[in-house]
């Protein structure tokens, strides 16, 4: 008699998703899905605007990265007015996008994830969040908020807000980083290295006793997709798309965004309204691929900064040359925070972050264009297609989430079948599967809130609709 087990909401993820869990005769798993359960239509939507209003539309996508969705927006229509960006707004816009990973990875490891790792997977679920840590830990709860603080400031310095900054324009930005910014930045880096190696320490210390964990999260053989420089190192804003496989060996490099519809396919499942993105040369579903953190070090050769490199050495020490471990993605949230903070460090003497040259002028000289650039989570792409007035005519945005959706899938169901036995419905087994999903800190509809703790519902149904076991979480 199957029956089937609905995790319904995930918990401690942007947005609302669900998971099933389908069971065989003997209570074992045979499968399990990643279900995405609300649709937004921002593609649609955007349509008829013109395309200098995108930075500011689509950074409405997400209330926890609208950075990413303003960059990639922004180069986007750097394109369509066939301009160079100034040196200037070309660092600017880096620097962002550092001070947006480093506060997103913040989020997700400290209030999102450490949860888990610092109260336990099988802990009083009442207390396994971050009001529990605070309790717990208050020092290391505080650092985390004013590490992702940090990163929000140096956004509000650069953009005047700290979410949907209206700062990235088509042809550069707005304004420079001013004096009185450049100072607080400096006197706030020291503490902000602190937290992170702090960090780092506590979450090796963990993974020493986690073995299961780093076996059973996700650890399977896929592709990965990320940016890399033209030397091959770690790129979170420009550079050139590569794929290597789970044994090292690059499978494609240099490749353009601009031809991005020659190598990814999207496929769609009638179960979910989040699309399945694959490799096209290995076809629906063999092209399972990764994006994010976890892929962003595993594609480059090095980092290109002295703690972080040193860290990456360690952290392919611990995992193997290629990580295949989803389990993994926290671990290189924290490689990636060092990384920024190191990049951030190099450019706030820049003399470039503070000039005025930071805008190029021009009129509508291209119809179609595609931007990219490095989110939190992954490569993001914008594809818009205008008219001669510049209006919006067909737009497609392709998101880390969605690029990750054939992963997260095959992470929950390998974790369901390792606890999962003679239907057992654990907390501590539900947690896991759950966990599963946050290790890919998915950004499902992040503009979207609930107030106070999300409820739980789990039932366990037989194929006669009889209802064999049930909880809740109130």
């Amino acid at each position: 008699m199957s029956k089937t087990v609905v995790i319904d909401p995930v918990t401690r993820i942007e947005g609302h998703a669900k998971i099933s869990i389908f069971l065989d005769d003997a209570g074992e798993v045979e499968n399990a899905r990643f279900h995405v359960v609300e649709y937004r239509g921002f593609e649609k939507f955007c349509e008829g605007r013109p395309f200098t209003e995108m930075a500011g539309i689509t950074a409405r996508i997400c209330g926890i990265c609208p950075v990413s969705h303003l960059l990639a927006a922004a180069k986007t229509g750097d394109k369509i007015l066939a301009v160079k960006v100034p040196r200037a707004a070309d660092k600017l816009r880096r620097m962002m996008n550092l001070a947006q990973l480093t506060q997103s990875h913040a989020l997700s490891f400290f209030h999102l994830s450490s949860p888990d790792f610092l109260l336990g997977w099988d802990s009083d679920p009442a207390k396994r969040n971050v009001f529990g840590l605070i309790a717990a830990d208050p020092d290391l709860a505080r650092a985390g908020i004013r590490l992702r603080q940090f990163g929000q400031t140096v956004i509000e310095l650069l953009g005047a807000r700290k979410i949907h900054a209206a700062w990235t324009v088509p042809g550069g930005v707005r304004s420079p980083l001013s004096e009185e910014g450049r100072t607080w930045i400096r006197d706030r880096l020291p503490e902000s290295f602190e937290t992170t190696r702090t960090a780092l320490n506590i979450f090796k210390e963990l993974l020493d006793k986690m073995t299961v964990e780093a076996e059973q999260f996700g650890k399977f053989p896929s592709l990965f997709m990320g940016l890399v420089t033209k030397k091959g190192n770690w790129e979170h804003y420009d550079g050139h798309l590569r794929f290597k496989d789970s044994d090292g060996k690059i499978v494609a490099d240099n490749l353009s965004e601009d031809d991005y519809q020659e190598f990814l396919g999207e496929a769609v499942e009638k179960w979910s309204y989040l699309k399945f993105p694959y490799y096209k040369p290995l076809g629906y579903p063999a092209g399972i691929y990764r994006v994010g953190p976890l892929a962003r070090l595993n594609v480059c050769e090095a980092i290109g900064t002295e703690a972080a490199d040193r860290e990456l050495a360690e952290f392919r020490q611990r995992g193997g040359a290629i990580p295949t471990s989803s389990f993994f993605y926290h671990y290189a949230r924290l490689v990636e925070i060092l990384a920024c903070l190191e990049a951030m460090q190099n450019l706030v003497d820049d003399p470039d972050v503070v000039s005025n040259r930071v805008r190029a002028e021009a009129g509508i000289n291209e119809l179609e264009a595609i931007g990219v650039s490095e989110a939190p989570r992954g490569t993001l792409f914008h594809h818009y297609k205008v008219n001669e007035d510049g209006l919006i005519e067909q737009v497609n945005l392709i998101i880390a989430t969605g690029q990750n959706n054939l992963a997260m899938n095959q992470t929950v169901t390998q974790i369901a079948k390792h606890y999962i036995h003679n239907n057992d419905l654990s907390e501590g087994f539900l947690n896991r599967v759950e966990a599963g999903i946050r290790c890919f800190d998915p950004c499902l509809s992040c503009s979207t809130h609930a107030a106070g703790q999300m409820p739980l519902h789990i039932k366990l149904v037989a194929a006669n609709g009889t209802v064999i076991n049930e909880r809740y979480r109130n």
